[in-house]
């Protein structure tokens, strides 16, 4: 097992640099530029000739990727053009809120989504199959900026005052503040450091830095305040997952050896857990993993709707202002979060299918 990780990670090397360099020269051939982008009406040619020399825009781009390269290598992703302040400060507190987004959407479409296609397999073609299929058809066609302003409608306007009223935006409400978990154990931490960076990183997640500080008013708050965006995120990769959980459920319950264990007197819930869910759930697995690109894509507009700062809103914001080192930055950890996933994923193969030997 540790054999085989290590040689995906090896593998997976030269594909970060390919998406590091794609990403560098794309976002180059965008129209516009950093001085225009910035400066408006103000940039004259004399000003945006100073201004990409200082920011070291004049070189040839070969010579900027390989300085953007060496910095990388160094743990410096670069400084932002737009705010003027390194580039994993930014990840270090929009991150989380992404992370956190994401993790609790996709929580939401697997315990949702697997049992509502284990229910419509085991039903085939009854009223419950019909109804989970046409609810998953529903859900995928639903665009998630239209379903999050219908939330935030019915649940911040329609519902006010009631016990279900949820808010529509932000992470906290006005006058509640998470403390971070090393002030109140009376940590001291350099912040510039790379274990400083660590404990300022965890402590934004909010969920988990009110957990383990028992600050539970901070806990329900932010709770409250993610229930919304991660329902609005989360109804597309449900509706996938419910339907490639039914369909590969549907095909292992025709394989011989379900057949076999039902003629063996095994009772009817140890064969569909015990045999035919843990070896339908290959392909589920597979899916839950990729669904994470789908929720980083929704989580764009997401969190623009919900007016969270979290990576979608900032790379939308750094694209149109042109911002090279967020764009660069924030692509790069992406891409090593999918990278990670997808070894996890490949991990998880040998525990749900012994037959499968990684070595």
């Amino acid at each position: 097992m540790l054999s085989y990780s290590i040689r995906r990670i090896i593998a997976a090397l030269p594909v970060l640099f390919g998406v590091l360099l794609v990403t560098f020269v794309l976002v180059r051939l965008i129209p516009g530029d950093p001085c225009t982008a910035q400066l408006g009406e103000k940039a004259t040619p004399e000003i945006c000739e100073r201004f990409n020399r200082e920011k070291g825009l004049d070189r040839p781009i070969f010579v900027q990727f390989g300085i953007y390269a060496r910095d990388v290598l160094r743990g410096d992703l670069g400084q932002s053009i737009r705010f003027n302040r390194p580039v994993t400060q930014l990840i270090v507190e929009r991150l989380p809120v992404t992370i956190e987004l994401g993790v609790s959407a996709l929580a939401i479409a697997t315990i949702i989504g697997i049992p509502a296609g284990l229910i419509a397999a085991i039903r085939r073609n009854s009223a419950a199959d019909v109804s989970t299929m046409v609810g998953a058809n529903i859900g995928v066609s639903m665009p998630v900026f239209w379903l999050g302003l219908m939330l935030a409608y019915v649940f911040a306007l329609l519902l006010k005052d009631t016990p279900f009223q949820l808010p529509p935006s932000g992470r906290l409400s006005s006058g509640i503040v998470a403390t971070p978990f090393y002030e109140v154990y009376g940590w001291d931490i350099v912040p510039e450091t790379v274990l400083g960076q660590l404990f300022q990183f965890a402590a934004n997640f909010y969920l988990f830095n009110s957990v383990i500080t028992w600050d539970w008013e901070v806990f329900r708050d932010a709770l409250s305040h993610l229930i919304l965006p991660a329902c609005a995120l989360a109804t597309i990769p449900m509706a996938i997952i419910a339907r490639m959980t039914r369909s590969s459920m549907l095909e292992v319950q025709g394989r011989d050896y379900i057949r076999t264990a039902r003629a063996k007197g095994l009772v009817e819930r140890r064969v569909v857990l015990g045999h035919a869910l843990r070896n339908a759930l290959l392909p589920v697995v597979t899916i839950v993993g990729l669904q994470l690109g789908t929720v980083f894509s929704g989580a764009v507009l997401t969190e623009t709707i919900f007016n969270l700062a979290g990576v979608g809103k900032i790379l939308f914001e750094a694209i149109t202002a042109r911002d090279y080192p967020i764009i660069q930055g924030f692509t790069l950890t992406v891409a090593i979060g999918y990278v990670t996933i997808n070894l996890l994923v490949d991990l998880s193969y040998a525990w749900l299918d012994p037959r499968i030997r990684l070595s």
